[in-house]
């Protein structure tokens, strides 16, 4: 393999969707890998380990995820885009530095390659049941960002997103892949590095003794800085103020916690991201994510050489929720169908959307094989009654 000097490996491949994330990460100008081997997450890091010497980075085998997640934040502060790799049982270890990240504004990618679950579940099998556990996993109040990619090609195209997204909020980003899309062989194209919209790291300009590591000067994302740079760094997990120094009062609670949020929801318009297939007329439409929008597709084509009005809504974003959207589409469709490799969790935020505007029929399935599209298909038919 060679890399072009910003580590894009351009050109056509037949790669599966781990080794396509890999090569996403490195052409979002990914330099620091911190990880710990686990099934189905394993091969993404094992081919950055690989291709990581090209281009002056480092990957790093921790001891376990716990060390892993605390030492990409690390890395991070001394100026290096970072990543961590890992699947259900590791990233519930991981869910304490989760929380720092937010609190300290720390950005960085977590990528989950979900599997069944709860426990050791089903290892090499295929789950989305860690939707939930990402958007609140942590404590206290924070917001992540999460996408979910359904290919190959998405899994380059997207992790892209997912390092600039983190640039952009300063928050962790969450890419939430699958086993089915993490060993699923496809064609990715690799566009060459000047082709790629890469958001770079904006340092501050400030000189040592302006600069404040929290400091926001009417903006709601402070400018970073990194560890060797004169300033003054004084990174927290306490409530702290413009400083960083500890805060430990109600009011600098209040100010934090709102400020942590709104970066986040006061963009979420901007953070609507979302593929509508046969949406607009629809009386029927389906809410899907992940492998599972490919398997509710070939269900919407039989139910439509049916006679039915069936749409297709498929979440790329899935954190922040696009409850807007979904509340605009309540009042105009009569149902919504939501199939999920899990026993119901993103239809929870469907339903919160709706509120009972329009019925909505969850369509669990516990994992370890996709849904059969004749199930869907068939509440599809439910719905449209």
């Amino acid at each position: 393999m060679h890399a072009d000097p910003k580590g894009v490996l351009t050109g056509v491949h037949f790669i599966d969707g781990d080794h396509a994330a890999c090569e996403g990460a490195l052409a979002a100008g990914c330099r620091f890998v911190a990880g710990y081997p686990i099934t189905p997450s394993t091969e993404v890091v094992e081919r950055f380990a690989a291709r990581i010497p090209q281009v002056g980075g480092m990957f790093i085998q921790m001891e376990d995820e716990i060390a892993s997640s605390i030492a990409i934040l690390g890395g991070a502060w001394a100026g290096k885009k970072v990543m961590t790799v890992t699947s259900g049982p590791g990233l519930s270890l991981m869910m304490e530095h989760i929380g720092y990240a937010a609190i300290t504004e720390t950005p960085c990618v977590i990528v989950d390659v979900q599997r069944g679950g709860p426990s050791t579940g089903l290892p090499t099998l295929p789950a989305q049941a860690d939707m939930m556990q990402v958007r609140w996993g942590s404590h206290g109040d924070y917001m992540p960002i999460a996408l979910s990619p359904n290919s190959p090609q998405e899994c380059f195209d997207l992790m892209i997103k997912a390092f600039n997204l983190a640039e952009v909020y300063r928050v962790p980003v969450f890419f939430m892949m699958d086993e089915v899309v993490g060993h699923m062989t496809e064609r990715v194209a690799i566009p060459a590095a000047s082709e790629i919209d890469v958001v770079e790291r904006h340092f501050t300009t400030k000189k040592p003794g302006e600069y404040k590591v929290f400091g926001t000067n009417g903006s709601m994302v402070p400018e970073m800085t990194k560890a060797g740079d004169g300033h003054r760094i004084h990174v927290t997990g306490l409530t702290h103020d413009e400083r960083g120094y500890p805060a430990m009062n109600p009011a600098a609670q209040d100010k934090l916690l709102r400020r942590l949020l709104d970066k986040v929801n006061n963009h979420n318009g901007e953070l609507v991201d979302v593929r509508m297939d046969g949406v607009e007329g629809a009386d029927v439409v389906v809410v899907s994510f992940g492998i599972t929008s490919r398997v509710a597709a070939a269900a919407i084509e039989s139910a439509r050489r049916k006679g039915l009005k069936v749409g297709h809504l498929r979440l790329i974003i899935c954190w922040p929720f696009p409850a807007k959207l979904i509340v605009e589409l309540a009042g105009k469709v009569k149902s919504f169908v939501v199939p999920e490799l899990n026993m119901g969790q993103m239809v929870l935020e469907v339903e919160r959307a709706v509120a009972g505007r329009a019925r909505v029929i969850s369509v669990p399935h516990a994992g370890g094989t996709v849904h059969e599209p004749a199930v869907i298909e068939s509440a599809i038919m439910e719905a449209a009654r």
